[in-house]
């Protein structure tokens, strides 16, 4: 795993620019990052990112499998009690999903450990899944890069083969496609979503979610033309969801949901203890426990973690019983889980991320972000990698 600097394409904003990638500046500070690159080896790509992959993403279903049949680790999951029986009702239809993301420490020598699972709402498709490859392309094309250089990256071919095996079930062959408003990124990964989508044969119509509403009969959710949604992918968490007032709809409401409600076991911290209490010591897991184990008040060097937190908020970073770092955020009231602390790589003043991809159980591409800090965040750099032997 080396980092290699390289000269910027001359016209890569220009680029951007033409292809709606318009969140590659977030706060007047640099998101994508082309002055430097990844490069690993095709055995550093396969027996240490992929089959890790795959292999954790088999033990998360087992894991949720486990939760489903529990009322005791429902509650501990923080899973609504009123939505328990949607949850499980979701999980035995095995309501259909479209992708996650598993992020790792990795330094191409040890063992990738898992951070955490981002099962639910994962951005940075665009860049690695178009952007990415452009980037690879036109390097390649201008010579400066390798004619070898490859990448690991499948995102938009395996999505776009998702859905296209979806596409039999959508009744009207149409697939609502939402995000929140005001939040670029977001509505950049939506529309990725729908591009793919759209190259699958399927028809897709945009709603904010904000703007989704009820019919008068209550047995559908509404887009701002008052068309029925049979059919939805929600870049909006299920744990906000099931707790805000239109959740006592999802019980009469007759809607498809990607991801679907299974996704808010394995979108939950909570899993990361119950995955190390299931498989004690596998090479690619850190300890795990809840907060009120035993077991965590031994713990010294560790992340204490809540059950609901994204993109790095409200994390801390504990050493030798002292806080070295922690983000500030709107979570924590849900508990929290301990996780034994695993320094992230660093190269230069920066710390290294794998984001790994899973689409239809298959790794599917990785990504790679980069923060001055510990803690990954939503503003962290995405920089590009390749595989060259």
């Amino acid at each position: 795993m080396l980092q290699i600097p390289t000269v910027p394409r001359h016209d890569w904003k220009q680029t951007a620019a033409e292809f709606g990638f318009g969140f590659h500046t977030i706060d007047d500070e640099p998101y994508w990052t082309e002055d430097r690159y990844f490069q690993f080896t095709l055995q550093q790509v396969e027996q240490g990112i992929e089959d890790p992959t795959e292999e954790l993403h088999q033990m998360s279903l087992k894991a949720i499998e486990r939760v489903v049949g529990s009322d005791e680790l429902m509650a501990k999951f923080q899973i609504p009690q009123d939505m328990w029986s949607l949850v499980r009702e979701s999980w035995k239809r095995k309501d259909p999903c479209l992708y996650s993301r598993l992020d790792f420490a990795y330094d191409g020598k040890n063992p990738a450990k898992l951070l955490e699972f981002n099962s639910d709402t994962p951005t940075s498709l665009y860049e690695l899944g178009f952007f990415g490859w452009m980037w690879l392309e036109q390097k390649v094309d201008r010579g400066e890069l390798p004619k070898e250089a490859d990448q690991f990256n499948l995102l938009q071919e395996l999505l776009v083969d998702r859905f296209r095996e979806l596409k039999p079930f959508l009744p009207f062959n149409t697939l609502h496609f939402a995000s929140c408003k005001e939040t670029e990124e977001d509505r950049g990964t939506v529309q990725y979503m729908q591009d793919c989508a759209h190259d699958a044969g399927i028809e897709t119509e945009f709603v904010y979610v904000e703007d989704i509403g009820i019919s008068e009969c209550e047995k559908f959710f509404t887009d701002n033309n008052s068309k029925p949604i049979d059919t939805i992918f929600k870049l909006y968490p299920w744990e906000y969801m099931l707790r805000e007032e239109f959740a006592k709809h999802l019980h009469t409401a007759h809607v498809n949901w990607l991801e679907p409600m299974w996704k808010c076991i394995s979108s939950n911290k909570a899993l990361l203890p119950l995955l190390w209490e299931m498989y004690p010591g596998h090479p690619n897991l850190l300890e795990a426990y809840f907060e009120d184990d035993p077991k965590a008040l031994e713990m010294k060097d560790y992340v204490k973690k809540p059950i609901f937190s994204r993109e790095g908020a409200n994390i801390t970073i504990v050493k030798d019983g002292e806080i070295v770092e922690e983000v500030d955020g709107p979570y924590g009231e849900e508990g929290h889980i301990i996780q034994a602390y695993t320094p992230l790589p660093r190269f230069g003043d920066n710390h290294v991320l794998i984001g790994s991809w899973i689409v239809n159980d298959k790794a599917a591409g990785m990504s790679i972000r980069e923060d001055e800090g510990r803690i990954t965040k939503d503003t962290s750099r995405f920089i590009p990698h390749i595989i060259l032997n």
